[in-house]
């Protein structure tokens, strides 16, 4: 299978802010931003980790401007302290990627705030995120992709358990968060066109990859790799349906930077079933569709969070 490839434009001066970038996806995309001269800041959960993949992308390419700051996505006081030193800085963000999540905690877990874990971390965290950097996006004229992922196609939102309290099922919680994240960028972008924020939000999701999302991790419950991430893992060496890793950034890269991307437009792999393939503008999935839905999903996060946008 012929990897996909993309031209990025000349980023010189430009910021760049990816959440998850300490691994997998996100590592790739701001490698490849970095390298097309973006300042690229790093928030991670893991300081030791994140430092590894800054130095792993500055060895990749000498002249890189990449920094790291603490950020956990699963508590909102980590999230204000996070935007608040940002705001002190008070430098325009141009790019902002909303790329980190965790994925099927066998058992269900909360966040710092009591949130189901998925649905804190995928989705919540990045709401009160970008709420609380809107003024640094607005200065930057910012374009927000939010990385979404193929399960937001099935199951649904579970507006009478929101937090999975009765009847945790893994993946319909993951699914849930996803759709959740892509009604809130979609919407995002509505409001910014409506209350001229001078933002562009679009979606973007990265097929199917071998990253760690599946594989063994003791803090959520999982000693040992799932059975899905092991054959997906055997396709993408066989070169059957799964995208290589290096080519997993290619969809959010291409919706944060081409000058083609759309706001409220929603890209992934352009092959069969968009599991791989080169990036391309596809059909917003079912389950995103609704504008009650978006309008209501946006409701409901500001008041769990207790983080308000702007009214006009």
């Amino acid at each position: 299978m012929a990897k996909p490839q993309l031209t990025v434009p000349d980023l010189t001066g430009r910021l760049a802010v990816v959440t998850g970038g300490s691994d997998g996806i996100g590592l790739g995309l701001a490698g490849r931003l970095a390298a097309a001269g973006a300042e690229v800041v790093l928030p991670v959960r893991n300081p030791a980790k994140g430092t590894a993949a800054a130095d792993r992308i500055r060895t990749a390419h000498p002249r890189a401007q990449v920094s790291t700051r603490v950020l956990d996505l699963s508590s909102l006081d980590s999230v204000e302290a996070l935007a608040a030193a940002l705001n002190a800085e008070g430098r325009p963000i141009h790019f902002l990627v909303n790329n980190a999540g965790i994925m099927e905690p066998p058992a269900r877990q909360e966040t710092k705030d009591g949130f189901e874990l998925q649905l804190g971390t995928n989705h919540l965290g990045h709401f009160a995120l970008v709420a609380r950097l809107l003024p640094l996006l607005r200065a930057g004229g910012a374009r927000v992709t939010s990385q979404t992922s193929v399960s937001a196609n099935m199951g649904g939102i579970n507006w009478d358990d929101l937090q999975w309290r009765t009847g945790y099922k893994p993946g319909r919680a993951y699914s849930q968060s996803k759709i959740a994240q892509m009604l809130f960028a979609l919407e995002l972008d509505r409001r910014s066109r409506r209350f001229d924020w001078r933002i562009t939000s679009n979606v973007s999701h990265p097929g199917i990859t071998p990253t760690n999302l599946l594989a063994a991790q003791p803090q959520l419950g999982r000693a040992k790799d799932t059975a899905p991430v092991k054959v997906i893992r055997r396709l993408a060496r066989a070169g059957i349906l799964v995208q290589p890793v290096e080519a997993g950034p290619l969809p959010a890269l291409y919706a944060s930077t081409n000058p083609a991307a759309r706001g409220g437009a929603f890209y992934g792999p352009s092959g069969f079933m968009h599991l791989s393939g080169a990036p391309a503008e596809q059909e917003i999935y079912r389950n995103a569709r609704s504008e009650a839905d978006a309008k209501r999903i946006w409701d409901v996060s500001e008041r769990l969070t207790g983080v308000l946008f702007p009214a006009v």
